[in-house]
């Protein structure tokens, strides 16, 4: 009788240790956005951290917690060389190989055209997320809005929305066949069928903080009920703990796999009880997996080898070569530059265009241009952005271009659409005199459109006073607009004369290698 008491005693325990079990968990989101194609830990002079080496470490906490999910927020198909001279393609296997769980679609996905991101969706092994996007045609959806995870007692649903601005940030007609509806209604219908079914709500969005936009992850956030984490992506902020709005939790890693964000939620019985957010930079990563993936390190090989190939192809014909030598473009206007900025002007349709001197890499050769040649003549991936802008503003963007003059600045602008006069033996900043738009005298309270790289309004060479602007388009990345515009318009007018430099200062002997 003693013994069965007791063997009761051992079953009733081992009973309330599995429920104890069952009702406590914890889900781990991985996450990721704004990859814009850095895949490798090189990238960015080393400041990625590369996609072997994250997803080794994803891999290895999902080896130990089944209830672990890596989800994407877009603009991870377009941008570097090796991915972009294919499409995209070449990010299939690569992500593939990583194990991503889903993802949802940026507005630079669409930069080789709609048909051609469905074509990439259908060959990943995970879904594309994307709750938002119907065809203009029937009004249908274009990719799946969701998938419902169940892993290890939590039953997790996750949706995806698209930024309505993707219809005039990549080009319009990339998107001509396709439209985007309203995210918050569309999170309110996702919520209203999801929200029954699951313990845990996520919306994967590629939606942003930009006060600019009028769509912000933010706001939907505000004006809904019952997401418990939104994962977002397109203004490339980068939020430490995340942001608690509404009590939904936003996360955001920044760009270019700089950190790998990592979002735990505990469950008891059906609910959660707490929500933490952080961002891993490289060395956190690392001791989670000291070795990358090794399935990743040999398709990288594999498509490095294939992109090799495509770099070859002819895209344009140059009837000069035009140098890129680091001291003529970092404090001199070149012929290289004013190619490149009458390039992003006539693309872009704008009043004006700038283009800085460290972003030109290399020459343009005579005769046949190839992709690699374009390609190393712009290296870094960037897109050309069309911005409204204040003349006060231009005028204040001169004097920073010109500040340095005659140390040699990566900075220095060269021009389309205007002219301007500087006095380098004057104070910085109080350096620049006429400015000309289109051959009439500058109005510093009018509002222009300039075309510009997403470097520069991200505050990069110091430009911190085209942070702000409004970003009223996005094209492609400057390798294609350089392409194209050889190919439609030529090199007619490049000549320089748009800089004058009204006094001459003494020049100090740099080396040429430096950076």
């Amino acid at each position: 009788m003693l013994k069965k008491f007791f063997g009761v005693l051992i079953v009733v325990g081992m009973l309330v240790f599995n429920a104890t079990i069952c009702a406590a968990a914890e889900l781990i989101i991985f996450h990721t956005n704004d990859m814009h194609a850095r895949v490798q830990d090189t990238d960015d002079g080393g400041k990625s951290i590369g996609l072997a080496e994250m997803s080794a470490a994803v891999k290895a906490v999902k080896s130990k917690n089944p209830a672990t999910l890596w989800l994407d927020a877009g603009d991870t198909f377009h941008g570097m060389p090796m991915i972009t001279i294919s499409r995209g393609e070449n990010m299939i296997p690569l992500l593939n190989a990583a194990g991503l769980d889903a993802m949802t679609a940026g507005n630079h996905d669409f930069n080789y055209g709609s048909a051609q991101l469905e074509k990439l969706a259908k060959k990943l092994k995970f879904p594309l997320l994307d709750a938002n996007v119907v065809r203009k045609s029937d009004g249908k959806l274009v990719f799946k809005p969701y998938k419902i995870f169940k892993l290890k007692g939590i039953t997790v649903g996750v949706f995806g929305l698209s930024t309505p601005e993707t219809a005039f940030k990549t080009n319009p007609a990339n998107v001509s066949t396709v439209e985007f509806l309203n995210p918050v209604d569309t999170a309110k219908e996702m919520i209203k069928l999801l929200r029954p079914k699951c313990d845990v709500l996520i919306a994967v969005m590629h939606m942003g903080v930009d006060a600019s936009s009028e769509f912000t992850s933010e706001r939907i956030a505000r004006e809904t009920q019952g997401i418990d984490l939104i994962v977002d992506g397109h203004s490339h902020t980068a939020l430490a703990e995340g942001e608690l709005v509404n009590d939904t939790l936003i996360v955001q890693t920044g760009w270019h796999e700089y950190r790998l964000g990592r979002t735990t939620i505990d469950v008891e019985n059906h609910k959660i009880v707490s929500k933490r957010a952080e961002l891993l930079d490289a060395d956190e990563v690392k001791a989670i997996a000291p070795t990358p993936d090794k399935k990743i390190l040999k398709t990288l090989a594999e498509v490095n080898a294939k992109a090799e190939k495509l770099l070859d192809e002819v895209v344009a014909h140059s009837d000069r070569a035009l140098s890129s030598d680091r001291l003529l473009v970092r404090r001199n206007e070149s012929e290289l530059g004013n190619l490149a900025a009458d390039a992003f002007r006539w693309a872009a349709k704008s009043d004006i265009a700038i283009v800085n001197g460290g972003g030109l890499r290399d020459d343009l050769p005579a005769g046949d241009v190839r992709k690699r040649d374009t390609m190393a003549i712009f290296p870094f991936g960037n897109t050309l952005r069309v911005a409204e802008i204040k003349g006060s503003t231009v005028r204040e963007m001169l004097e920073h271009s010109v500040e340095y003059y005659p140390a040699s600045f990566g900075g220095f602008l060269d021009v389309s659409g205007l002219t301007f006069s500087y006095d380098p033996s004057k104070t910085a900043k109080h350096r620049v005199t006429e400015i000309l738009v289109n051959g009439q005298p500058i109005d510093e309270n009018k509002t222009y459109t300039i075309a510009l790289a997403d470097f520069q309004t991200s505050g990069g060479d110091d430009y911190t006073m085209l942070t702000n602007l409004k970003i009223v388009g996005e094209l492609g990345t400057f390798d294609e607009i350089l392409a194209d515009y050889l190919n439609n318009v030529g090199m007619s007018g490049i000549e320089v004369g748009r800089i004058k430099r009204l006094a001459e200062v003494p020049v100090p002997n740099e080396k040429p290698d430096g950076e």
